[in-house]
């Protein structure tokens, strides 16, 4: 049997936070920078996410803080906690760093943090991750998402080229939580069409996609928010649509009713099993 390849541990990005500041009636804008930006590097894809690291309180750690060192020392009960993220904004000009965080009062584990943050305060991080970035030869872009997704969806609108046509079915909690303010203030010669969808009053997502006209051409789709409804808009997508597989983007930021810990559990043992059903009886 062949070795698997030895993981690469990525280089801990150690930043401090420049400003905090409200965009949303749940969206805490983070802007940090500092001299641990030199470790990060821009992957041109417009999903780019980071693992934000929350050390535990309780847990004396090592000087330098190091994760090669937490990991070989620590027991795994005792290493930070991550969160996943993405990157809003990379501006290398001033060497920072934009992430946006949901907030709903003390509930969860970065949002409270982001509440709490100001000037100077240490940001910790390891990545880029990512694998989107919108096709510039589609014929038509479509985005779907909840708040999760408004970082990523932002920064592909930014991204479009100036003649181009999309589609966007945002959904939010209340139309007074439209955080119409996080999106970017994009070109004038892009036909963008938006439409917020409710949580508390409906349609769902998918119940206006399905009702969408969908304009001529070959459309380049980026579905991403809570994995049941991500499912359901793939299916969807791909079965009564007839659009091809590889031409969406689809990944569940979190699951109803799980923190990011118990859904990367969840994850890791439905990869599991699929494994061991592809192995041959």
């Amino acid at each position: 049997m062949a070795e698997r390849p030895v993981r690469k541990t990525r280089k801990l990005i150690e930043l401090q936070v420049r400003s905090a500041e409200s965009v949303g009636p749940h969206l805490i804008r983070i802007v940090a920078g500092g001299d641990g930006y030199r470790h990060f590097t821009d992957n041109g894809y417009t999903d780019a996410y980071v693992k934000v690291l929350f050390p535990l309180p309780e847990v004396a750690y090592p000087e330098p803080f190091d994760m090669e060192t937490i990991r070989a020392e620590l027991p795994r009960e005792d290493w930070p906690r991550t969160r996943t993220y993405t990157v809003r904004a990379n501006n290398p000009r001033t060497g920072e760093l934009t992430i946006d965080f949901v907030h709903h009062g003390d509930e969860g584990l970065a949002g409270p943090w982001a509440a709490r943050a100001k000037p100077g305060d240490t940001l910790r991080l390891i990545g880029p991750g990512g694998a989107y970035a919108p096709d510039p030869e589609a014929d038509w872009h479509l985005f779907i998402g909840d708040e999760s997704a408004y970082p990523a969806i932002s920064a592909s609108l930014e991204r479009l080229p100036a003649a181009a046509k999309a589609i966007a079915l945002l959904e939010v909690g209340t139309a007074a939580e439209a955080p119409t303010g996080t999106l970017p203030a994009t070109h004038p010669d892009l036909d963008l069409a938006t439409t917020w969808i409710t949580r508390d009053a409906g349609p769902t997502l998918l119940d206006a996609l399905r009702a969408l006209d969908f304009p001529t051409g070959r459309v380049h789709a980026f579905v991403h928010g809570e994995a049941g409804v991500v499912k359901e808009i793939r299916r969807h997508l791909v079965d009564d649509r007839g659009v091809d597989r590889t031409h969406i983007s689809f990944s569940g930021y979190w699951r109803k009713g799980r923190d990011e810990d118990g859904f990367q559990a969840d994850k890791a043992a439905e990869k599991a099993a699929e494994r061991d059903t592809e192995q041959p009886a």
